[in-house]
């Protein structure tokens, strides 16, 4: 009986503690949770942080062969911290640490700065030193050392200097990275591929970027930082998903001619605005496309996309329009005949006038001898007489051909053409033949390119594209196929014969200078008046678009374009001025589109010779040793680097290295345009180029005194 109860003492003593323990858990709980909790949610702070957005990877831009045009790219800015050391976990060392890296910095600054300088060439060695020696003295803790940002190249060779090799605690050296949207082509179809806003590569502005933003910019990813045993950790909730990549349809090399191509006639007219679209035709895929503005230093940029979003009166490139819709009605026929006169008529009360009226005009000629000639009063008459009484059928013809057709394009900013129906508003009997011969409408480039295309793709409209594919990780996840607008434009016969009338005015009419020995060109010619602010057309306040558009070969055509240019003052000419542009395009196209592999043309035991231009010995070498072409080294063989001449010789090529003096300008005649303009730049001068091929001269003579930031000027042909 004694022992029941003396183990019942025992069971509730036990239960007893048990309950105080509980008791005293949950009071301490109660404590941490309401009284604590402030302190403790403090603690945790500084050991987890939640929902840290980590921004993917923006994609790529890529050329039509495959080549980068667009990517984010790293870009350093580079700090140094004078009063950093290893104190930081051991403060006890500090007065120590800093005494080793004083001197340290003062037995290796000028080491140091002469590799900035070499880096960095833009700001000397003295100025480098005598900037972070006043960092020092400040005891900077964020001292910048350079006021721009750094490639990621600069930036790993700045941190192999002396100093800066120690690491960030020892060194000081701090290097914050930024992603920059790189254009690896610089201007290139810089306003068709698009611009994303400064120092955010994820925000997309206009062009490409912008169309394709939800493609390229990915998902955002979200991750914790939590810290354990000491070190935080990023914890994945929700990957990054990387954005894919577009290949656009742009062809880096055509898109090279081009803009030579324009920029030159641009500067020899003094032009303010100029645009080439090359277009292919089967697929409607855009090539090239150079939009071209003058600034208010001289120079001309990509600043606005005219190409698409500048409406403008087309003038006579519009009459190839004006005379289909007359043929695919059947109210005229290629044997047609028109009195235009002395080149004087007046219509309603105002002068028509072809741009020969001061020498007695054209008198009667025949229709396919009116567009040849571009005749004002001859298409203007026609229209005038066979649709006077119903304009209404003119326009709705003109939609009918495609001439109005709104393209939808998927570039933001693109302007539909406005082609206006008659009303008792914005209608008047002179509107009818002004609008046959190209004003009184308003249409972007694009617009008419589409149009003329339609003619060389046999009466098949096909939506200009910019973009051909999507790509994720090298695979293609989406193709975007060709886009019939219209299945004809108008009828076979009618087809026919505006083919046969737009060769015509490239063989025989005012279209010659477009033209090719080489192969068949086919287009129109256009001029066109431009009014300027609220002076109209007054006198002084005039400028002029001249114009070439078509397409060529003519027998089976592959490609077609457009070529205006905008200019201040008389004399003007779609012709002899926008047409040599178009030519010059023309063949530099056609030649690259008809290189084949060397191997067709001849057999497995001639030895070719290349043409070698001057400039990088050690890459001329390279590429002679890899085709097995004998080359001789004529001087001493440098390994990191040498340029020099090239000379053919019996059996190969002889290099002969070019010393290289500070101070004085190298001789650069012969290099192709990336070794002339490396060696001039890196000299300390700024370079112009014009033309393509290999420099034939230089406006600063090889051998003068060089003087930095000095423009050179070089020409290529």
């Amino acid at each position: 009986m004694d022992f029941r109860k003396s183990t019942s003492i025992r069971y509730l003593a036990i239960v007893a503690l048990l309950v105080i323990v509980a008791i005293s858990i949950i009071v301490r709980a109660g404590f941490l949770m309401f009284v604590k909790r402030g302190y403790w949610e403090q603690v945790a702070n500084r050991f987890v942080k939640e929902n840290v957005v980590v921004k993917p990877n923006r994609g790529n831009i890529l050329s039509e062969d495959g080549q980068l045009m667009a990517s984010s790219l790293p870009e350093y800015r580079i700090y140094m911290d004078f009063m950093t050391s290893e104190s930081k976990k051991f403060p006890e060392r500090r007065e120590k640490d800093q005494y080793r890296r004083d001197t340290l910095l003062k037995n290796n600054i000028d080491e140091l700065c002469e590799g900035l300088h070499r880096i960095l060439p833009d700001q000397s060695a003295a100025e480098f030193k005598a900037h972070l020696l006043k960092g020092r003295k400040q005891e900077s803790r964020h001292w910048s050392i350079y006021p721009k940002r750094i490639s990621y190249i600069q930036y790993k060779e700045i941190s192999k200097l002396p100093i800066f090799n120690l690491g960030q605690y020892t060194g000081g050296f701090i290097g914050e990275s930024v992603n920059r949207r790189k254009k690896p082509f610089g201007s290139l179809a810089m306003r068709t591929l698009g611009d994303t806003f400064a120092g955010y590569p994820d925000s997309a502005k206009n062009g490409l970027e912008l169309a394709y933003d939800s493609i390229l910019k990915g998902k955002t990813g979200i991750t914790h930082r939590q810290k354990v045993m000491n070190r935080y950790l990023n914890i994945v909730d929700v990957p990054a998903v990387d954005g894919c990549d577009i290949v656009s349809t742009i062809n880096v090399n055509m898109q090279d001619i081009a803009e030579k191509a324009l920029l030159d006639k641009m500067e020899e007219l003094k032009a303010d605005m100029g645009v080439v679209i090359l277009m292919e035709v089967e697929t409607g895929e855009v090539r090239a496309i150079v939009n071209m503005s003058k600034a208010d230093d001289g120079k001309y940029y990509e600043m606005n996309n005219h190409a698409i979003s500048t409406r403008m009166e087309p003038g006579s490139t519009f009459k190839t329009a004006s005379i289909l819709v007359a043929l695919d009605d059947g109210v005229v026929d290629t044997t047609e005949v028109v009195d235009t006169g002395t080149g004087v008529l007046m219509m309603y009360g105002s002068a028509m006038k072809d741009h020969n009226w001061h020498r007695g005009g054209y008198q009667k000629i025949s229709l396919p001898e009116i567009l040849g000639v571009s005749s004002n009063i001859g298409v203007s008459r026609i229209i005038d007489e066979h649709y006077g009484d119903n304009p209404t059928k003119f326009v709705e013809g003109l939609y009918r051909v495609g001439i109005g057709e709104d393209l939808d394009l998927d570039i933001p900013g693109y302007q539909p053409p406005i082609i206006r129906y008659p009303n008792k508003q914005n209608w008047w009997k002179t509107t009818l033949p002004w609008m046959s011969i190209g004003y009184e409408t308003q249409i972007a480039p694009i617009n008419t390119l589409a149009f003329y295309n339609a003619i060389a793709n046999n009466g098949r409209m096909v939506k200009p594209r910019f973009v051909k594919a999507i790509v994720r990780d090298g695979e293609v996840i989406e193709e975007f196929k060709p886009i019939v607008l219209k299945e004809s434009i108008c009828s076979t016969s009618a087809l026919r014969k505006m083919q046969d009338m737009l060769e015509g005015v490239v063989s025989e009419g005012l279209g010659k200078q477009a033209g090719s020995k080489q192969f068949h060109v086919s287009g129109k010619t256009g001029t066109a008046q431009v009014a300027q602010g609220s002076a109209g057309y007054k006198s002084g306040a005039m400028q002029y678009l001249v114009s070439f558009c078509g397409y060529f070969p003519s027998e089976k055509p592959k490609y077609s374009c457009i070529v205006a240019i905008r200019k201040p003052d008389y004399p003007a000419s779609g012709g002899g001025m926008a047409g040599p542009v178009f030519s010059r395009i023309a063949e530099r196209v056609m030649a690259e589109s008809l290189k084949r592999d060397i191997r067709e043309a001849i057999d497995s035991n001639t030895v070719v010779i290349p043409d070698v231009k001057n400039g990088n010995l050690n890459e001329a070498r390279y590429i002679l040793r890899e085709l097995d072409i004998d080359n001789e080294w004529e001087g001493h063989y440098d390994k990191e680097g040498a340029f020099g001449k090239t000379d053919l010789i019996a059996d190969g090529v002889r290099l002969t290295r070019m010393e290289l003096k500070e101070g004085v300008v190298p001789d650069v005649r012969g290099m192709g345009a990336k070794d002339a303009v490396y060696l001039m730049e890196k000299g300390g001068l700024k370079v112009q180029l014009s033309g393509v091929g290999k420099v034939r001269t230089q406006s600063i003579p090889a051998g003068n005194r060089l003087v930095k930031g000095q423009t050179v000027r070089l020409v290529l042909k």
